[in-house]
């Protein structure tokens, strides 16, 4: 029975004050001991934990977090992420592609490009004039201001044509000077570079990685500035020697953002400005900068090549931002980073997809092998089916990113999912084309449209941090330490000098106290979504998705199970310390985990804005299907693989929270063999889904011979002719003159489009007057040397 508050203190005033004295010492002393054993865990934390370098504590502070966040808390929303962000394109955007982008396209012979190794100059003007270099530049400084969403479907249309044309249109837009220079550019570097790169006077390019600093770029190493005063004038400013490579445009730039390393020994920035990465803007001819050797990536057109120079004086005006934006650089350029990497990359997969479905799909139908469309074969149908649904989740991915950006968000996190996961796809994605295709796919020419996708992808995966970087380290390593709702403020507690000590010791409890709470509720959030989720996946029909409201609350349900089993697996991450930097398999298999979850709230999301597609239901059962088997996949390799000490420990927890009955709550399984033929189906015959893949792809002028427009228009008079075909077998019976002439088209249509482009001369040598290949040669004098040279006369 619970005491009034005037019966507790009448019996606390008859209390000895002896009694009090000894209680209150007992309670001094048992917080004393408490706040030492908080001092000690502090203290083992701190000195397990490596310190933050600085670059990494800017890191830290440095773009945003929002429905990654959400996935690491365990508890993410598709209804918020509805509600938040929509896609959208202008009517002006839409003119600009039907358009601008499309009569670049017709410019475009991707053949040709690659062959000559550059676009005409007709083209280069039309894209100057046209703007495509300043459609991120807002109007005010004679740029387009498009939306990220309309720049995506820009560089994904040109990704249809020419890939070359993508890389080359995808820099300006993204990692160029140019939205540094919107951003952080002073008021005069604004009013001169801005309108030049607008209206392409200028085209720009970007200086970081250099043969030393690869994907860990922004170690500038080679690339060091003093700063100093010139020796005549006594200006202020920087001397500079770098050796950078891999930049793409350097060849044909008019002006270049270097990243630098800037060191103040003699003290002269005087407080304006900092030591650290720093962005300077040369123009073209600048006294010593050297820029115009090429490399060549792969078979790829688009230029790239080095920037180079020693002992540089570059002026403090010269600086990005001026003298104060010393130092800044690393802020620069992870907030524009979420552009390039999570943007502009992915378009080029968005483009591929785009492209295997509308080519690809329509070709299967045009082929034909042992008298019958090859697009009946069970292997066929599996790499159609594939590459359908990772194209619906690259597209998906996207336009959920575009969003997410035109929202004002720089997600670091998710960009990095978007460029690491995305370009991954869009491979795997050419590569089943590729082996649909087959000999059509490999032979090179104007017909081929898909074997410089196919070189060029590798590029993409390669670039602005190479995946399997990404993937093993920056995703996780990120993500940890930004997108965890307790984790910064616990680093942050960490690197507090002793002086802050009691005040470290007080913020670090807190917030390892909430990380254990959210541990806890994670741990049984996903006991019970697991044992609920295995319930409703057994019970479940096959054909549950045909009702697209059931899809959306199933498989939702199956993304907020997994979401609480990784953010449980986020939370035991901690029992690794700072050793976790250094367990990449694991960080590897999470970020697998992590872009399935991210992935398939995309493709929910698409599916809620675009339902009444016919087929879509389909469609988006089969890749939720497979994104959820990656994420259980993935989740379950980890466990069984926990590393550090503590591993055994970790594991079993793991085990427990996300699989409590062992492989029974392992319940997601490959799309089934029937839904794989019915996406094969909808993707290899005309119906919506085809249409609403080739939403955004170039289609060639009447009149104008283009394999990929050829092959989409003959698809449904060959699927008609086969129909008339099967119906007059069936019924043995002679053709009609319609069924005659029909057979006969889609027979002739055929014969044009499997045809391979072969050459007299495969090379300018070759093409030399008298030139007579070397073997051929070599046959010609041995016979010389015998008595008998043709088969007649032996005989």
């Amino acid at each position: 029975m619970l005491l009034s508050k005037a019966s507790r203190h009448l019996l606390q005033s008859h209390v000895s004050p002896s009694l009090k004295a000894g209680q209150l010492g007992q309670r001094r002393t048992l917080l004393g001991v408490v706040h030492a054993i908080d001092k000690r865990v502090y203290r083992w934390a701190k000195g397990v934990l490596p310190p933050i370098s600085k670059t990494e504590n800017i890191a830290l502070g440095c773009g945003t977090i929002g429905f990654d966040r959400d996935i690491f808390s365990g508890s993410p929303s598709l209804k918020h992420l509805i509600d938040t962000y929509q896609p959208k394109i202008s009517p002006e955007e839409q003119s600009f592609l039907d358009n601008q982008v499309h009569h670049l396209c017709t410019l475009l012979n991707d053949h040709d490009v690659v062959v000559k190794k550059d676009f005409t100059k007709e083209a280069w003007d039309y894209m100057r004039d046209e703007k495509f270099f300043g459609m991120k530049i807002p109007k005010e400084w004679g740029g387009l201001g498009f939306s990220t969403q309309a720049v995506s479907a820009v560089l994904a249309k040109l990704a249809t044509q020419c890939f070359d044309a993508n890389a080359t249109v995808a820099v300006p837009n993204s990692l160029g000077p140019g939205e540094l220079l919107v951003r952080y550019g002073t008021q005069e570097q604004k009013e001169y570079f801005l309108p030049r790169l607008a209206n392409g006077t200028l085209i720009p390019c970007f200086g970081l990685t250099g043969p030393h600093s690869g994907s860990d770029a922004t170690s500038l190493i080679g690339s060091d500035c003093v700063v100093s005063k010139h020796p005549q004038t006594g200006e202020l400013g920087v001397v500079a020697s770098f050796k950078k490579r891999y930049i793409t445009l350097a060849p044909v730039a008019g002006c270049v953002g270097l990243g630098l390393n800037l060191t103040d020994p003699d003290g002269l920035l005087g407080g304006n400005g900092d030591e650290g990465f720093t962005v300077a803007l040369l123009e073209r001819g600048h006294a010593g900068l050297r820029m115009g050797p090429r490399h060549i990536p792969l078979n790829a057109a688009f230029m790239n090549g080095t920037v180079e120079g020693e002992d540089v004086w570059i002026p403090m005006s010269s600086i990005l931002g001026g003298q104060e934006r010393c130092g800044f650089g690393w802020n620069m350029f992870v907030e524009c980073l979420a552009e390039g990497r999570g943007v502009s990359l992915p378009a080029g997969s968005i483009g591929a997809a785009r492209s295997v479905v509308a080519g690809v799909g329509a070709y299967s139908r045009v082929r034909k092998q042992f008298r019958v469309p090859i697009a009946e074969f069970g292997g066929i149908q599996e790499a159609m089916a594939k590459a359908g649904s990772d194209g619906l989740i690259t597209i998906a991915g996207g336009d959920v990113m575009n969003a997410i950006v035109d929202n004002h968000e720089a997600p670091m996190v998710i960009s990095s999912v978007m460029k690491q996961n995305c370009t991954e796809r869009g491979r795997r994605i050419v590569e089943c084309g590729m082996d649909i295709a087959a000999g059509s796919a490999i032979c090179r020419g104007d017909k081929n449209y898909l074997g410089n996708a196919y070189m060029s992808l590798p590029i993409a995966i390669t670039v602005e941090g190479a995946n399997i970087m990404t993937r093993s380290f920056q995703i996780i390593g990120q993500g940890l330490t930004r997108c965890h709702p307790h984790m910064s403020d616990l680093l942050r507690a960490l690197q507090l000098p002793p002086a802050q000590e009691k005040e470290a010791v007080q913020t670090f409890v807190k917030q390892f106290h909430r990380i254990v709470g959210h541990g806890v509720t994670n741990f049984f959030g996903s006991v019970f979504k697991g044992i609920s989720s295995t319930f409703s996946s057994a019970i479940r029909s096959k054909t549950a998705y045909k009702n697209g409201d059931d899809l959306l609350a199933y498989h939702e349900k199956q993304l907020l199970r997994l979401s609480n089993n990784f953010a449980l697996t986020a939370d035991l991450c901690f029992t690794l310390g700072g050793r976790l930097k250094f367990e990449e398999l694991l960080m590897g298999r999470l970020a697998d985990a992590l872009g399935a979850i991210y992935l398939g709230y995309a493709t929910l999301h698409h599916f809620h804005r675009r339902r009444g597609i016919q087929g879509l239901e389909a469609l988006t059962e089969h890749a939720m299907l497979r994104l959820e088997r990656e994420a259980q996949d993935a989740l379950y390799a980890a466990s069984e693989n926990f590393p550090g000490p503590l591993g055994p420990i970790a594991s079993t927890v793991m085990k427990i929270g996300c699989f409590p009955l062992g492989g029974i709550t392992r319940p997601y399984a490959d799309p089934s063999d029937t839904l794989t033929k019915e996406i094969a189906r909808l993707l290899t015959t005309p119906s919506e889904i085809r249409d609403m893949f080739q939403e955004g792809i170039y289609s060639a002028p009447d009149g104008t011979i283009h394999q990929m427009t050829d092959l989409i228009k003959a698809l449904p008079i060959c699927v008609e002719a086969d129909k008339a075909a099967a119906a007059i077998r069936k019924e043995k019976r002679r053709p009609t003159d319609e069924e005659a002439n029909l057979i006969a088209k889609a027979d002739s249509l055929r014969d044009a489009l499997i045809q391979v482009d072969v050459f007299e001369h495969a090379t300018s040598e070759e093409a030399q007057p008298g030139y007579v290949r070397p073997a051929v040669l070599g046959t010609a004098e041995r016979f010389a040397n015998l008595d008998k040279t043709v088969f007649k006369e032996a005989a």
